[in-house]
This record gives structure tokens, C-alpha cells and sequence, in this order.
């Protein structure tokens, strides 16, 4: 017998069918013990006898045939999928035990650390599977829009020969006896790909090693990448974001109807055109609104980013934000300078709900500009003979932005760590299971 999925039993109706699933819950009564058999598409309610069902418990693994019938009137569940039928079994077949849980994974009551720990079970829970679904959502919208404004994926390498974006946080790998990193961006990969197709996108695994642990920080994250070229202007890169972050939100507003509300979130609130400031425009306006003084800073604290979107929502009606012209040396080497005052940039960052979630800028495309800012940022332009190839063989005006995935869902979430919203979570203190534990911290030589 074929098995059926437990949303699709509604369709046989006084028939025999096969499910299988876990056991979410188990109640009995009296001479009935009613089973909530859970499985990718929801729960489904089965009706059995005690001694088919003696040394059943939560998580263990089932596979049920019997026939489907409707619920008394009294006992249908508007709440789930499946609430006005249920399985009366005939045949019970266990495929897998399961030991007796450490805690009660529908209610979930325990602390981030413990969360992490136990993340194989935990993302049972309907409300960390819920995250991922939106997560999942996320990335096929990005993916869906880029392609239909004509980009073309692209696999970005993640082992890179030196720091993409400079300074001291890489993580460093031993390359068959040779100095290796692992890549903080596709940046370079990027600008390469368009001498040849354009208009890119890639969706990666980018790595930062930032000596600390915030509630917006992680060692590893998911990247999404645009790069595009022959642009009229720097306007353009912040119009096809709006595209993209406005498909994003529209799309799991539509599909993650069933998730949103399981984790009573609301979907960020955007205006027609997403308000555009200059970052210095920002901290006046900062000013002027709570007295604290950062004019001069070269860029937005995270307060700063909460109070620059409080002002957004309530005078732009828009819970995001573009913030543009940073400091030309608070930006990489490759961020062109603003034509009218070259201390700034013609780069931007998106923020939402407090949070910056995109970052992007026109790219300096002249090669002996490319090659001039290499030198005066401190690097060495032979380690970049590789990358400037693009560049010294003609590249059009180019520019780009990446979306960080797990800030998205963590903004529109609400969540309080971004922790929740990565499966598997890098930082200093974790690989999947903390590091204290694993295994002893190595000695610096």
C-alpha cells in the first residue's frame, strides 16, 4: 500500500490508507488512545486501542494503516489541516524507538543554549520548523527574482587566497601546506563573472571571524549576491534591491500565511519608495531627536539604526530604510567614491526594523583606480593579479549588494538572536556542539 501524506487523507474519506510519521502527542482514554501523528505536512489524528499502542510514546516512529473517517461534531479541530477527520487503525507497525525526551519539544520553554544543543530535536518543534520554511521562502523568492530580471547563478568558491575585504577577521586554513581563508564574500567572484555574463547572482556560505558574540553576529551566514553592470547610475543597484527585498516580503506574506501566524509575526510595512538618506543626514536627524551627538562617528551605531527607522516608520510610514554615503575608508577598496566629495562613497545599507540586512555600492570599474586603491588600503596588488585580470581587459560601470539571509528572517521574525534563524549556528563558542565541549581550545604558537 503506497503511503499517503497526512494533508492529503482528507481526500479519502471512508477509505483504507497508509501514513507513517512521529508520534507528537499521545492521549489515552479509557479504552481509546488517540495518537497526533506528525509529518512534513502537518498532524492527523489516530484512534486506536491500548494494546496496540503499549510501549508507545512521544517521537517514536509509526507507520499506520486503517481507515479514514470523519471526527464527531465535538471533536473537529479548526486549527489544524486534518481537524475533521481522523484514522481509526487497523494495523500499527513500528520502524523506529525513541528515548524518553529531555523536555517537552512542543512547548519548548528552554534557553538559546540548550535550543542549540539539542537542534536535531528541537527543529521538531512547529515553531523552529516554521522559521526554516520561511528562511526556505526567502531564498526562493531571491532566486525567482533574479532570474526574472535576467541575472544568471554562479557558484562563489569559499576557500579564497587572501582577505576579500581586509583587516584581521578571516579564518585562516592550512592549503595543502600553503595560507588559505576561508571567503568572507564572493565580492571578487562577482565583479569577475560579469565580463562575461553581466548580470550574476550567487547564493553562498560567507565567513566572518569577529572576535565577539552579539545577538546579530554570526562566524558563518548565508549570503545573497547580485552584481550588475553597464548601470546608468548608482541609483539603479538601490532600485533593483527594492525589487528584490519588496518581492521577498510580499512573497512570504502570501505563502507563509500558516507560519506567520504560528509565530504571531507580521510581515515589515513598506512605503511605495522606500525612503533614501544620506548616513549624515541620518545622524542630524538622530540628533535632533534624542540629543545624543554622533555626527562625526563613520558610522550608524546599532541605536543609531533603531532610532533612524523609528523615524522612517513614523514620518515615511516605512519600516525600512536606505542609508547611503559612508565614509570612503570605512568602505573597501572597491566602493567608488562619491564624484561630488570623495571622502563618501556611492555605497548604501538597507536597514529594517533597526537592523541593517543589505549592503551594496557602485564598484570602482577603472583599473588604474582598482589598482591605486589596492595600494593605499594597505595591500598588495600581486596578490590580486588574479582579480584584476577582469579590470585590465575592459569592465563596464559596474555595481552590486548582497542580502544576509538570517537577518532577514531574524527582522522579520522579531526574533531576539540570529542565532534562531541559522539551522546550524557558527560562532566563537559553537560547531554544532559548544567548543568547551568538544574539544580542549588550542594553544597559540
Amino acid at each position: 500500500m503506497k503511503r499517503i501524506l497526512n494533508a492529503q487523507t482528507i481526500k479519502y474519506l471512508n477509505k483504507k490508507i497508509k501514513v507513517c510519521g512521529w508520534v507528537d502527542s499521545r492521549r489515552d482514554h479509557g479504552g481509546i488512545v488517540f495518537l497526533d501523528l506528525r509529518d512534513r505536512s502537518g498532524i492527523l489524528q489516530i484512534l486506536c486501542s491500548p494494546d496496540s499502542v503499549k510501549e508507545v510514546k512521544e517521537e517514536y516512529v509509526l507507520e499506520v494503516e486503517g481507515e479514514v473517517r470523519k471526527r464527531p461534531i465535538n471533536m473537529i479541530n479548526p486549527e489544524i489541516e486534518t481537524g475533521k477527520i481522523e484514522i481509526k487503525a487497523s494495523k500499527i507497525k513500528v520502524l523506529a524507538r525513541a528515548k524518553t525526551l529531555p523536555f517537552d519539544i512542543k512547548t519548548l520553554k528552554v534557553s538559546l543554549p540548550t535550543l542549540l544543543d539539542y537542534r536535531p530535536l528541537t527543529f521538531r518543534n512547529e515553531k523552529i520548523r516554521a522559521i526554516f520554511k520561511i528562511e526556505e521562502e526567502i531564498i526562493s523568492s531571491f532566486r525567482k527574482t533574479m532570474r526574472k530580471l535576467g541575472f544568471s547563478e554562479f557558484q562563489a568558491p569559499t576557500i579564497v587566497p587572501l582577505a576579500t575585504e581586509g583587516g584581521a577577521d578571516v579564518f585562516h586554513i592550512d592549503y595543502y601546506n600553503y595560507d588559505a581563508y576561508l571567503a568572507q564574500s564572493p565580492q571578487l567572484y562577482k565583479q569577475i563573472m560579469l565580463g562575461a555574463l553581466e548580470r550574476v547572482f550567487t547564493i553562498t556560505r560567507a565567513y566572518r571571524a569577529e572576535p565577539s558574540i552579539t545577538t546579530r553576529h554570526l562566524s558563518e551566514y548565508i549570503s545573497l549576491d547580485v552584481e550588475m553592470s553597464f548601470i546608468d547610475s548608482w541609483a539603479d543597484l538601490m532600485d533593483t534591491c527594492e525589487i528584490v527585498i519588496k518581492n521577498i516580503l510580499s512573497d512570504v506574506q502570501k505563502k507563509c500565511q500558516k507560519e506567520l501566524k504560528t509565530l504571531g509575526a507580521i510581515v515589515p510595512k513598506t512605503s511605495s519608495k522606500i525612503p533614501r538618506l544620506k548616513m549624515r543626514e541620518a545622524q542630524e536627524i538622530i540628533f535632533q531627536r534624542t540629543g545624543r551627538d554622533n555626527r562625526q562617528e563613520p558610522d550608524l551605531s546599532p541605536e543609531d539604526e533603531k532610532e533612524i527607522c523609528n523615524f522612517a516608520q513614523e514620518k515615511k510610514k516605512s519600516e525600512l530604510v536606505f542609508i547611503t554615503h559612508y565614509p570612503t575608508k570605512k568602505r573597501p577598496f572597491y566602493t567608488y567614491p562619491d564624484p561630488e566629495d570623495s571622502d563618501y562613497t556611492l555605497s548604501f545599507d538597507l536597514l529594517c526594523r533597526g537592523l541593517e540586512i543589505v549592503t551594496g555600492g557602485q564598484r570602482i570599474h577603472e583599473y588604474e583606480k582598482l589598482l591605486k586603491n589596492i595600494k593605499e588600503w594597505g595591500n598588495k596588488p600581486k596578490n590580486f593579479l588574479f582579480y584584476l585580470q577582469a579590470f585590465k581587459y575592459g569592465m563596464p560601470p559596474e555595481g552590486g549588494f548582497c542580502l544576509g539571509a538570517e537577518r532577514i528572517v531574524k527582522q522579520i521574525l522579531g526574533l531576539e538572536n540570529i542565532r534562531e534563524a541559522s539551522l546550524f549556528p557558527r560562532d566563537m563558542e559553537r560547531i554544532d556542539q559548544r567548543l568547551s565541549i568538544l574539544q580542549p581550545k588550542k594553544k597559540k604558537k
